[in-house]
């Protein structure tokens, strides 16, 4: 296991992965985000039914992506932004208690950006899934 604020520059309150189990540096990484409820963003989305939302399910898919792609000495020095995104879908809701499961595999990637497919699940479920686009810049 590996910790992602060793690879990523992401921190508290903003780093939304709590290790990395898998990593295969330049093509993919895996990594777990548990939800304890203690979150703020919980107390207001929503009250009496605290919702994990979904634009924090593809940022944190995009920091696990960003911890594949600073792993690989290539690109060491380097900051991965969003470029965009595609084809994002959500298929349920996750709620305080639950862990994330998070994958993401690069399918293309240059000195330039890339583009990865991440899926966000729990217990297998699927949670989200999207196309993540970025650029690099330096760091």
């Amino acid at each position: 296991m590996t910790d992602p604020a060793s690879l990523i520059p992401h921190r508290a309150p903003f780093l939304l992965v709590d290790e990395i189990v898998e990593l295969d540096p330049g093509r993919s990484a895996t990594g777990r985000w548990r939800l304890t409820g203690d979150e703020a963003f919980f107390a207001g989305h929503f009250p009496g039914r605290p919702t994990l939302p979904g634009v924090l399910m593809v940022e944190a898919l995009a920091q696990v992506g960003a911890c594949a792609v600073l792993a690989d000495p290539r690109f060491a020095g380097k900051l991965p932004l969003f470029g965009g995104i595609d084809k994002v879908r959500f298929r349920r809701q996750v709620e305080p208690g639950e862990t994330l499961e998070l994958e993401v595999e690069m399918e293309r990637l240059s000195a330039r950006g890339g583009k990865g497919r991440g899926r966000a699940s729990v217990q297998g479920a699927a949670a989200c899934v999207a196309d993540l686009l970025f650029v690099l810049i330096d760091g």
